[in-house]
């Protein structure tokens, strides 16, 4: 989690929100992501799918079978889905989002049946590291 606070820490030198993610497989780190969206001018570039497709890249392979995700905001829709469809096993993530989490916060797509892939899921890892991180970043923003 310390290396996804660090991918997040990215983000804030390009004025993006800073989520940070890492896709570890066997304890070695495969893929990284920060967020992006503004810089790419890509809704999708969120911090879990910047650090899916490097590790997709990484194993040439889309599916990311037996790997773990690690990332600083309770993952959204979008996110959640990417990680279905490349076979994460499990999500650990830091701080939880209030606003369109799916791993509890505002709904909970893991307790959906129509997914053929579910990832177990661990929150509020970090949790104070994670919140405080979007909290001043968010502060900034309205001073």
């Amino acid at each position: 989690m310390k290396e996804a606070l660090s991918e997040a820490k990215k983000s804030l030198t390009i004025s993006e929100v800073p989520v940070g993610a890492v896709v570890v497989l066997g304890g070695e780190i495969i893929g990284r992501g920060h967020n992006k969206s503004i810089l790419n001018k890509d809704p999708s570039a969120h911090a879990e799918i910047e650090a899916i497709r490097n590790a997709s890249k990484y194993i040439n392979n889309y599916r990311l079978t037996d790997t773990d995700i690690y990332v600083t905001l309770e993952p959204c829709t979008m996110c959640y889905g990417a990680i279905v469809h490349s076979r994460i096993k499990n999500i650990f993530f830091g701080a939880r989002d209030i606003k369109s989490g799916v791993c509890g916060s505002c709904d909970d797509l893991s307790s959906k049946k129509y997914f053929n892939h579910k990832p177990q899921i661990y929150g509020q890892l970090l949790e104070e590291e994670c919140s405080k991180i979007l909290k001043d970043f968010f502060k900034s923003r309205r001073n």
